[in-house]
Protein backbone atom coordinates (compact mmCIF):
# COMPACT_ATOMS: atom_id res chain seq x y z
CA UNK A 1 0.00 0.00 0.00
CA UNK A 2 2.79 2.27 0.50
CA UNK A 3 4.06 1.59 -2.47
CA UNK A 4 1.26 2.25 -4.65
CA UNK A 5 0.54 5.41 -2.57
CA UNK A 6 4.02 6.77 -3.17
CA UNK A 7 3.22 5.65 -6.76
CA UNK A 8 0.45 7.78 -7.07
CA UNK A 9 1.84 10.88 -5.98
CA UNK A 10 4.66 11.04 -8.01
CA UNK A 11 1.97 10.48 -10.87
CA UNK A 12 0.32 13.51 -9.20
CA UNK A 13 2.98 15.25 -8.91
CA UNK A 14 4.27 14.58 -12.58
CA UNK A 15 0.48 15.75 -13.62
CA UNK A 16 0.40 19.28 -11.86
CA UNK A 17 3.96 20.04 -13.83
CA UNK A 18 3.13 18.54 -16.84
CA UNK A 19 -0.50 21.26 -16.38
CA UNK A 20 2.13 24.17 -15.17
CA UNK A 21 4.38 23.81 -18.27
CA UNK A 22 0.75 23.55 -20.61
CA UNK A 23 -0.30 26.37 -18.87
CA UNK A 24 2.66 28.18 -19.20
CA UNK A 25 3.32 27.52 -22.96
CA UNK A 26 0.10 28.85 -23.48
CA UNK A 27 0.57 32.23 -21.76
CA UNK A 28 3.75 32.58 -23.95
CA UNK A 29 1.52 31.90 -27.04
CA UNK A 30 -0.69 34.07 -25.80
CA UNK A 31 1.75 36.73 -25.32
CA UNK A 32 3.26 36.34 -28.83
CA UNK A 33 -0.28 36.59 -30.50
CA UNK A 34 -0.85 39.91 -28.61
CA UNK A 35 -0.97 42.75 -31.23
CA UNK A 36 1.99 44.82 -32.55
CA UNK A 37 0.66 47.93 -30.62
CA UNK A 38 -0.49 46.67 -27.40
CA UNK A 39 2.89 47.16 -25.85
CA UNK A 40 2.93 51.02 -27.36
CA UNK A 41 -0.81 50.99 -25.99
CA UNK A 42 0.15 50.37 -22.28
CA UNK A 43 3.32 52.38 -22.58
CA UNK A 44 0.76 55.70 -24.00
CA UNK A 45 -1.33 54.56 -20.41
CA UNK A 46 1.77 55.26 -18.35
CA UNK A 47 2.71 58.27 -20.32
CA UNK A 48 0.23 59.67 -20.68
CA UNK A 49 -0.84 58.67 -16.53
CA UNK A 50 2.87 60.55 -15.65
CA UNK A 51 1.35 63.59 -17.67
CA UNK A 52 -2.11 64.04 -16.24
CA UNK A 53 -0.22 64.06 -12.49
CA UNK A 54 2.13 66.84 -13.63
CA UNK A 55 1.92 70.31 -12.71
CA UNK A 56 2.14 72.06 -15.90
CA UNK A 57 2.18 70.92 -19.61
CA UNK A 58 3.94 68.19 -21.59
CA UNK A 59 4.77 67.44 -25.23
CA UNK A 60 6.74 64.41 -26.37
CA UNK A 61 8.11 62.35 -29.32
CA UNK A 62 9.93 58.94 -28.79
CA UNK A 63 10.88 56.44 -31.51
CA UNK A 64 12.85 53.18 -31.73
CA UNK A 65 14.77 54.10 -34.71
CA UNK A 66 15.42 50.29 -36.12
CA UNK A 67 12.11 49.21 -35.19
CA UNK A 68 9.57 52.32 -35.82
CA UNK A 69 8.09 52.08 -32.37
CA UNK A 70 6.84 55.53 -31.61
CA UNK A 71 4.58 57.09 -28.75
CA UNK A 72 3.71 60.67 -29.10
CA UNK A 73 2.34 63.39 -26.66
CA UNK A 74 0.95 66.62 -28.53
CA UNK A 75 4.41 66.64 -30.26
CA UNK A 76 3.43 68.96 -32.63
CA UNK A 77 2.79 71.96 -30.82
CA UNK A 78 4.97 74.36 -30.95
CA UNK A 79 6.75 75.35 -27.47
CA UNK A 80 10.11 77.28 -26.09
CA UNK A 81 13.31 75.81 -26.80
CA UNK A 82 15.54 76.99 -24.07
CA UNK A 83 18.96 76.08 -24.97
CA UNK A 84 17.66 72.82 -27.20
CA UNK A 85 17.93 75.05 -29.73
CA UNK A 86 21.66 75.12 -29.58
CA UNK A 87 21.29 71.70 -31.61
CA UNK A 88 20.64 73.33 -34.61
CA UNK A 89 23.48 75.53 -34.37
CA UNK A 90 26.07 72.80 -34.00
CA UNK A 91 24.00 71.38 -36.76
CA UNK A 92 25.07 74.75 -38.94
CA UNK A 93 28.57 74.09 -37.43
CA UNK A 94 29.25 70.51 -38.70
CA UNK A 95 27.46 71.09 -42.38
CA UNK A 96 30.05 74.12 -42.72
CA UNK A 97 33.19 72.42 -41.52
CA UNK A 98 32.07 69.51 -43.65
CA UNK A 99 31.59 72.19 -46.80
CA UNK A 100 35.31 73.39 -45.67
CA UNK A 101 33.60 76.69 -44.68
CA UNK A 102 35.03 76.06 -41.17
CA UNK A 103 37.19 74.18 -39.40
CA UNK A 104 37.28 72.36 -35.66
CA UNK A 105 40.76 74.36 -35.05
CA UNK A 106 39.71 77.76 -36.16
CA UNK A 107 40.62 80.58 -33.99
CA UNK A 108 37.30 82.49 -32.24
CA UNK A 109 38.44 85.21 -29.86
CA UNK A 110 36.78 86.08 -26.30
CA UNK A 111 36.36 89.91 -26.31
CA UNK A 112 35.44 92.49 -23.84
CA UNK A 113 31.62 92.85 -23.60
CA UNK A 114 31.16 89.37 -24.90
CA UNK A 115 29.81 87.38 -21.64
CA UNK A 116 26.06 87.14 -21.14
CA UNK A 117 24.49 85.94 -18.00
CA UNK A 118 23.10 82.59 -17.13
CA UNK A 119 24.43 78.47 -17.61
CA UNK A 120 28.24 78.29 -18.74
CA UNK A 121 31.96 79.51 -17.55
CA UNK A 122 33.12 81.67 -20.72
CA UNK A 123 31.69 84.96 -18.64
CA UNK A 124 34.16 84.29 -15.72
CA UNK A 125 37.55 84.19 -17.81
CA UNK A 126 39.37 87.55 -18.25
CA UNK A 127 39.60 88.79 -21.64
CA UNK A 128 40.63 88.42 -24.32
CA UNK A 129 40.71 84.57 -24.88
CA UNK A 130 41.29 82.67 -27.85
CA UNK A 131 39.62 79.48 -28.72
CA UNK A 132 39.41 76.44 -30.93
CA UNK A 133 36.26 76.93 -32.70
CA UNK A 134 35.93 73.16 -31.21
CA UNK A 135 36.10 74.48 -27.77
CA UNK A 136 33.77 76.37 -28.39
CA UNK A 137 30.88 74.05 -29.62
CA UNK A 138 32.08 71.79 -26.92
CA UNK A 139 31.06 74.74 -24.03
CA UNK A 140 28.33 75.37 -25.85
CA UNK A 141 26.77 71.68 -25.30
CA UNK A 142 28.18 70.41 -22.68
CA UNK A 143 27.98 73.40 -20.22
CA UNK A 144 24.92 75.07 -22.40
CA UNK A 145 27.64 78.09 -22.13
CA UNK A 146 25.19 81.11 -23.29
CA UNK A 147 28.46 83.36 -24.36
CA UNK A 148 30.03 80.27 -26.69
CA UNK A 149 26.60 80.01 -27.70
CA UNK A 150 26.35 83.78 -29.08
CA UNK A 151 29.95 83.29 -30.14
CA UNK A 152 28.64 80.50 -32.65
CA UNK A 153 25.75 82.73 -33.47
CA UNK A 154 28.70 85.42 -34.28
CA UNK A 155 30.22 83.30 -36.50
CA UNK A 156 27.52 81.28 -38.59
CA UNK A 157 24.33 83.95 -38.67
CA UNK A 158 20.78 83.56 -36.91
CA UNK A 159 20.03 83.57 -41.00
CA UNK A 160 22.60 80.52 -41.66
CA UNK A 161 20.64 78.64 -38.63
CA UNK A 162 17.49 79.26 -40.05
CA UNK A 163 17.87 78.33 -43.79
CA UNK A 164 19.48 74.93 -42.11
CA UNK A 165 16.60 74.46 -40.64
CA UNK A 166 14.49 75.23 -43.38
CA UNK A 167 16.79 73.11 -45.51
CA UNK A 168 15.81 70.36 -42.89
CA UNK A 169 12.02 70.25 -44.06
CA UNK A 170 11.36 71.76 -40.12
CA UNK A 171 8.39 73.93 -40.09
CA UNK A 172 8.38 75.06 -36.44
CA UNK A 173 11.39 74.93 -35.47
CA UNK A 174 13.35 78.33 -35.59
CA UNK A 175 16.23 80.76 -33.66
CA UNK A 176 15.41 84.27 -33.09
CA UNK A 177 18.19 86.18 -32.06
CA UNK A 178 21.47 86.24 -29.47
CA UNK A 179 21.12 85.06 -25.88
CA UNK A 180 21.11 88.87 -23.66
CA UNK A 181 22.00 90.96 -26.56
CA UNK A 182 19.88 93.20 -28.70
CA UNK A 183 19.02 92.65 -32.60
CA UNK A 184 18.83 95.41 -35.23
CA UNK A 185 16.64 93.26 -37.65
CA UNK A 186 13.16 92.92 -36.71
CA UNK A 187 12.33 89.74 -34.68
CA UNK A 188 9.04 87.66 -35.87
CA UNK A 189 5.29 88.41 -34.08
CA UNK A 190 5.69 84.94 -32.09
CA UNK A 191 9.34 85.90 -30.32
CA UNK A 192 7.53 87.31 -27.26
CA UNK A 193 5.55 83.90 -26.74
CA UNK A 194 9.08 81.59 -26.88
CA UNK A 195 12.04 83.72 -26.31
CA UNK A 196 15.36 82.29 -27.55
CA UNK A 197 13.85 79.25 -29.57
CA UNK A 198 10.68 77.29 -30.56
CA UNK A 199 10.42 74.19 -31.90
CA UNK A 200 8.17 70.86 -31.37
CA UNK A 201 9.22 67.77 -29.75
CA UNK A 202 8.98 65.00 -32.94
CA UNK A 203 10.97 68.46 -34.82
CA UNK A 204 13.98 68.57 -32.25
CA UNK A 205 13.93 64.83 -32.24
CA UNK A 206 14.48 65.03 -35.91
CA UNK A 207 17.45 67.38 -35.89
CA UNK A 208 19.35 64.80 -33.00
CA UNK A 209 18.16 61.98 -35.17
CA UNK A 210 19.92 63.79 -38.20
CA UNK A 211 23.29 64.26 -35.76
CA UNK A 212 23.33 60.50 -34.81
CA UNK A 213 22.72 58.97 -38.28
CA UNK A 214 25.12 60.92 -39.60
CA UNK A 215 22.93 62.21 -42.23
CA UNK A 216 24.82 65.79 -43.02
CA UNK A 217 23.75 65.64 -46.92
CA UNK A 218 23.41 63.00 -49.66
CA UNK A 219 25.42 61.42 -50.74
CA UNK A 220 27.68 60.93 -47.56
CA UNK A 221 31.07 61.86 -47.46
CA UNK A 222 34.71 59.90 -45.96
CA UNK A 223 35.11 62.90 -43.90
CA UNK A 224 31.55 62.74 -42.97
CA UNK A 225 31.72 60.07 -39.92
CA UNK A 226 34.27 61.77 -37.85
CA UNK A 227 32.53 65.02 -38.04
CA UNK A 228 29.38 63.29 -36.56
CA UNK A 229 31.64 61.23 -33.61
CA UNK A 230 32.97 64.70 -33.04
CA UNK A 231 29.13 66.03 -32.37
CA UNK A 232 28.09 62.86 -30.55
CA UNK A 233 31.00 62.80 -27.93
CA UNK A 234 29.88 66.45 -27.23
CA UNK A 235 26.33 64.77 -26.44
CA UNK A 236 27.14 61.89 -24.76
CA UNK A 237 29.77 64.15 -21.88
CA UNK A 238 26.81 66.38 -21.49
CA UNK A 239 27.31 67.61 -17.95
CA UNK A 240 23.70 68.17 -16.82
CA UNK A 241 22.13 64.76 -16.25
CA UNK A 242 19.40 64.95 -13.80
CA UNK A 243 16.30 64.71 -16.60
CA UNK A 244 16.77 61.98 -19.60
CA UNK A 245 19.70 60.38 -18.06
CA UNK A 246 19.02 60.54 -14.88
CA UNK A 247 17.36 56.96 -13.73
CA UNK A 248 18.99 55.22 -17.24
CA UNK A 249 22.50 56.00 -16.58
CA UNK A 250 21.83 53.27 -13.85
CA UNK A 251 21.37 50.46 -16.51
CA UNK A 252 24.80 51.12 -17.94
CA UNK A 253 27.31 49.39 -16.19
CA UNK A 254 30.20 50.17 -18.48
CA UNK A 255 33.01 52.30 -17.83
CA UNK A 256 32.80 53.72 -21.65
CA UNK A 257 31.54 56.57 -22.64
CA UNK A 258 27.78 57.40 -21.37
CA UNK A 259 25.45 55.51 -23.67
CA UNK A 260 23.06 59.03 -23.94
CA UNK A 261 23.72 61.45 -25.93
CA UNK A 262 21.41 64.75 -24.96
CA UNK A 263 21.06 68.36 -25.26
CA UNK A 264 18.79 69.83 -22.15
CA UNK A 265 17.39 73.21 -21.82
CA UNK A 266 15.76 74.95 -18.84
CA UNK A 267 13.71 78.32 -17.98
CA UNK A 268 12.47 78.97 -15.29
CA UNK A 269 9.16 77.88 -16.02
CA UNK A 270 10.37 74.95 -18.35
CA UNK A 271 12.31 72.13 -18.61
CA UNK A 272 13.43 70.11 -21.76
CA UNK A 273 15.58 67.43 -23.11
CA UNK A 274 16.21 65.85 -26.14
CA UNK A 275 18.37 62.20 -26.52
CA UNK A 276 19.66 59.65 -28.41
CA UNK A 277 19.43 56.50 -26.20
CA UNK A 278 21.85 53.24 -27.23
CA UNK A 279 19.63 50.58 -25.93
CA UNK A 280 20.68 47.12 -26.55
CA UNK A 281 17.90 46.60 -28.70
CA UNK A 282 18.40 49.45 -30.89
CA UNK A 283 18.75 53.00 -30.95
CA UNK A 284 15.89 55.25 -29.14
CA UNK A 285 15.13 59.34 -29.56
CA UNK A 286 14.03 61.03 -27.15
CA UNK A 287 12.29 64.45 -27.63
CA UNK A 288 10.53 65.55 -24.20
CA UNK A 289 9.77 69.21 -23.29
CA UNK A 290 7.52 70.35 -20.07
CA UNK A 291 6.50 74.06 -19.78
CA UNK A 292 4.12 76.42 -17.64
CA UNK A 293 5.17 74.14 -15.00
CA UNK A 294 4.42 75.56 -11.52
CA UNK A 295 7.31 74.19 -10.39
CA UNK A 296 10.05 76.80 -10.96
CA UNK A 297 12.62 76.03 -8.55
CA UNK A 298 16.62 74.97 -9.64
CA UNK A 299 17.36 71.90 -7.76
CA UNK A 300 17.79 68.28 -9.19
CA UNK A 301 14.36 67.16 -8.15
CA UNK A 302 12.25 70.01 -10.40
CA UNK A 303 9.10 68.36 -10.72
CA UNK A 304 9.77 68.88 -14.92
CA UNK A 305 13.19 67.30 -14.59
CA UNK A 306 11.93 64.37 -12.76
CA UNK A 307 8.84 63.91 -14.31
CA UNK A 308 11.08 63.40 -18.29
CA UNK A 309 13.16 61.37 -16.17
CA UNK A 310 10.20 59.41 -15.31
CA UNK A 311 9.16 59.23 -18.69
CA UNK A 312 12.45 58.28 -20.26
CA UNK A 313 12.98 55.53 -18.23
CA UNK A 314 8.95 53.78 -18.64
CA UNK A 315 9.92 54.01 -22.57
CA UNK A 316 13.22 52.95 -22.64
CA UNK A 317 11.99 49.65 -20.48
CA UNK A 318 9.48 49.05 -22.68
CA UNK A 319 11.22 49.28 -26.02
CA UNK A 320 15.08 48.17 -24.20
CA UNK A 321 14.66 46.35 -21.47
CA UNK A 322 17.62 44.77 -21.59
CA UNK A 323 19.48 47.72 -20.97
CA UNK A 324 21.75 50.29 -22.63
CA UNK A 325 24.95 49.69 -24.82
CA UNK A 326 26.71 52.82 -25.77
CA UNK A 327 28.58 50.98 -28.63
CA UNK A 328 25.60 51.56 -30.95
CA UNK A 329 26.26 55.66 -30.39
CA UNK A 330 28.43 55.85 -33.24
CA UNK A 331 28.21 57.78 -36.43
CA UNK A 332 25.06 55.99 -38.61
CA UNK A 333 23.75 54.65 -35.39
CA UNK A 334 24.25 50.90 -36.72
CA UNK A 335 21.50 52.05 -39.41
CA UNK A 336 23.54 53.34 -41.90
CA UNK A 337 25.04 56.89 -43.20
CA UNK A 338 23.83 59.65 -45.28
CA UNK A 339 20.34 57.60 -45.95
CA UNK A 340 16.93 59.47 -46.06
CA UNK A 341 15.36 59.57 -42.67
CA UNK A 342 12.11 57.99 -42.52
CA UNK A 343 9.05 60.05 -42.40
CA UNK A 344 8.31 61.15 -39.06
Amino acid sequence: MKFISIYFLRLATLLVAIGLAVSVSAETHAAKKQPAGTAESALMKQLEALRAAHHGHVALYARQLNTGRTVALDADRPVQTASVIKLTILFEAMEQIRSGKARWDERITLAKGDAVSGSGVLMFLDTPQTLTLKDVLTLMIILSDNTATNLMIDRFGVDAVNDRITWMGLKNTHLYKKIGKPTTSPLPADYPQFGLGKTTAREMAQVMERIGRCQLGNPARPGDAAICETALGMLRNQFYRTTIPRYLEQLDSTEELSSIANKTGSLNAVRNDVAIVGGKTGPIVISIFTYANQDTSWTPDNEGEVLIAKMAKAIVQAWSPEGLDGKVLTPGLGLGMGTTLHGN
